[in-house]
């Protein structure tokens, strides 16, 4: 009883929290800059932004499979990625997308330790891939920043990245409990595949470069004539800014984000925000195969162990 209170008193903040921070950035951008926005953006533009989210999804399926045993096909493993991707939109106060994709696997293999190593590291190498491009970008758009405070936000989170890593893999702490042994075995055999990593990384930059493209293109469909390299830099910092579970599916952090940081390039916050929203309205269309995917199943009843 404890627990959905807690829940539920979770979700209230995080509806408090986007509400909040949305109100403030459409105060300070007009509703109506923003619709004006919205309705310009060019159907090409938006449809091959819905592309590249798919295609992204697909690329995760191909990456997680590398870290998972044979005998798990990939046009299952897609569906529960889609599926993952449509309660991670559209349900995210009642429960993740992560979690989902944990327990269908578990009942596909049995494996509740293998299950939860690889959704782990299949997220620890997709954001390894981030702070990658972060890094190769910095560099080169240094300038964009301009003396902001903002300038160091990278350092530290590569930083921190570095000491929780070295935490993770280098100290084994978790094998000092019995009760994650065995999902540690999982986890550091991982750490020993060297070419599996290596590919599991390769995939994960695609899957990174294809959201950026994303909305890079979303952008030129509405008229914005922003650098490359400046999606290359601040779209990695957004996404880990809305990784902060503060917010139903990062609305409002994401959006201020976007204002903060397009901001340093010249983009009007009206012209931010709406790309912001397009973005998440693509990812939005996008996932919503993997309601189709969730009825399908659930009527099949597949996503069962076979003996």
């Amino acid at each position: 009883m404890a627990l959905k209170v807690n829940k539920t008193v979770f979700i209230i903040i995080k509806i408090i929290v986007s509400s909040g921070l949305l109100y403030i950035v459409f105060r300070k951008t007009g509703l109506g800059e923003v619709a004006a926005a919205l309705r310009d953006v060019s159907i090409p533009a938006f449809l091959s932004a819905i592309a590249l989210s798919i295609s992204a999804q697909f690329v995760s399926t191909v990456r997680w499979k590398l870290l998972l045993p044979d005998g798990i096909g990939l046009r299952k493993l897609f569906s529960l990625c889609m599926i993952g991707s449509f309660f991670n939109t559209f349900l995210p106060g009642v429960i993740g997308g992560d979690a989902v994709k944990g327990l269908y696997l578990y009942r596909l293999t049995g494996k509740g330790s293998l299950s939860l190593a690889s959704i782990f590291m299949d997220r620890y190498i997709g954001f390894a891939a981030l702070i990658a491009i972060c890094i190769v970008a910095f560099p080169f758009g240094f300038h964009f920043f301009a003396g902001s405070p903002t300038t160091w936000l990278l350092p530290v989170i590569v930083f921190f990245f570095i000491g929780a890593s070295l935490l993770i893999f280098g100290l084994r702490l978790g094998q000092r409990i019995r009760a994650l042994s065995e999902f540690y075995s999982y986890f550091h055999a991982y750490r020993n595949q060297a070419t599996v990593i290596g590919k599991t990384f390769s995939l994960s930059l695609i899957v990174q470069l294809a959201g950026i493209l994303g909305v890079y293109l979303l952008s030129r469909g509405m008229g914005q004539q922003i650098p490359f390299l400046a999606f290359l830099l601040f779209i990695p910092l957004i996404v880990l800014f809305t990784m902060i579970p503060l917010s139903i599916s990062g609305l409002g952090i994401r959006e201020s984000a976007f204002v903060l940081f397009f901001g340093f390039v010249g983009v009007q916050p009206g012209a931010a925000t709406a790309l912001s929203l397009l973005w998440f309205i693509t990812v939005s269309f996008a996932s919503l195969i993997g309601l189709v995917e969730y009825i399908k199943h659930k009527e099949k009843n597949d996503f069962t162990r076979k003996e």
